[in-house]
């Protein structure tokens, strides 16, 4: 009975599942998501069992298991270069649904930002747990930011911390956070699928038609193994040959908190929003900033438009590839030395981040004016 019931399942929601017969490789992001985030799991579990989450041994453990583990080394290099694939996928994920406007799958959107979100908190948290210089500094300057809030902060900032800096408990309580976050991810995937299977997958033309489908197996699942390969070739060649080339230098030397490191920063992938952080002078602003540079997706599904997609919207395809190139300046303004001209740059690309989100929405509002009326 059970089996009859994993088959039907099986059925219905992966293989017979229709699915529009347009939708083009920049749909194989999401299982590519699956993939990684399966690699991240397996792989951070196998590390789990050499680390140890103290301030003494934390450093010394990671070169244990690099040069005494068998294969030590592979599984270090699979887990930190898997989470910088993890988020180039997840980056050109949401770039495919803000420029196929996917947002109007409203809870399928919504629990996808919340994914990228806990994603971003798991990331952080798992920089820090090598106990090198920038994990030490990284975790000093980002825990500190929760003194921002009213009243509050500074007691929050001390609960985090377990003490009155970085410390042992600092570290033992990232480690269990950065252990169990995937497995909410996890649960959020899964509900990210049932709500995108209630409706069906966005298209390339944005029609909500049920006309023209067809199932996913076998069309859909050979290109999404296309896809597959194509990014496991390039992720054995990164960990085999180019094993550090996302990691920063700093990482290399074990934490010292009397020493400052000349240029604090954060991994690649949160150098967007670190630009826009310390582009505003004020400490509370910029943390606002810092929020609302993730949270403004949330609002995406507010635009109505007539048209699903910016195929139909020559402005807004003008818009988009803009914001592309607003975000990987940002990136690398992030970069940078605060000094100038680096703090103006960021100032003026901040600015332009948000008015982006503005212009489209006007853009949407014009263009249904134009067309319909």
């Amino acid at each position: 009975m059970k089996k009859s019931k994993m088959m039907y399942f099986l059925n219905n929601t992966l293989l017979n599942l229709p699915t529009p017969s347009n939708i083009s490789y920049l749909w194989n992001f999401g299982s590519l998501l699956g993939m990684f985030l399966m690699i991240q799991i397996i792989s951070g579990f196998i590390l789990s069992m050499h680390y140890c989450p103290n301030t003494l041994l934390a450093f010394n453990s990671i070169i244990h298991i690099i040069q005494n583990v068998n294969y030590g080394w592979l599984m270090h290099n699979i887990h930190i270069n898997g989470a910088s694939m993890f988020f180039i996928c997840m980056y050109i994920h949401i770039s495919r649904g803000l420029y196929y406007n996917s947002f109007m799958l409203k809870n399928t959107w919504m629990i996808g930002v919340s994914i990228l979100f806990i994603s971003m908190a798991t990331a952080f948290l798992g920089y820090v747990l090598p106990w090198g210089q920038m994990s030490f500094w990284g975790a000093t300057v980002i825990t500190n930011l929760m003194s921002t809030i009213p009243y509050i902060g500074n007691s929050i900032v001390y609960w985090l911390w377990g003490g009155f800096s970085i410390n042992n408990a600092t570290l033992n309580r990232f480690y269990s956070l950065h252990f169990i976050l995937p497995f909410l991810i996890s649960t959020m995937v899964i509900l990210h699928l049932f709500f995108l299977h209630t409706t069906g997958s966005s298209n390339p033309l944005g029609l909500n038609s049920n006309y023209y489908k067809i199932p996913f197996n076998p069309y859909f699942s050979l290109k999404d193994i296309l896809g597959f390969m194509i990014f496991i070739m390039m992720f054995i060649l990164i960990i085999l040959q180019y094993p550090y080339i996302f990691s920063d230098p700093d990482n290399f030397i074990p934490a010292n908190p009397m020493i400052t490191p000349i240029h604090i920063q954060p991994e690649w992938y949160f150098l967007f929003a670190y630009a826009i952080l310390r582009s505003i002078p004020s400490k509370l602003g910029g943390v606002m900033a810092l929020l609302m540079s993730i949270l403004i997706l949330y609002i995406m599904p507010m635009m109505n438009m007539k048209m699903n997609s910016s195929s139909f919207y020559p402005i807004n395809q003008l818009l988009f590839w803009i914001f592309i190139n607003l975000f990987m300046l940002l990136t690398w303004a992030g970069s940078q030395p605060i000094e100038p001209p680096f703090m103006l740059i960021s100032q003026l690309l901040s600015m332009m981040y948000f008015i982006f989100f503005l212009m489209l929405y006007m853009s949407y509002k014009y263009w249904d004016n134009y067309l319909f009326n």
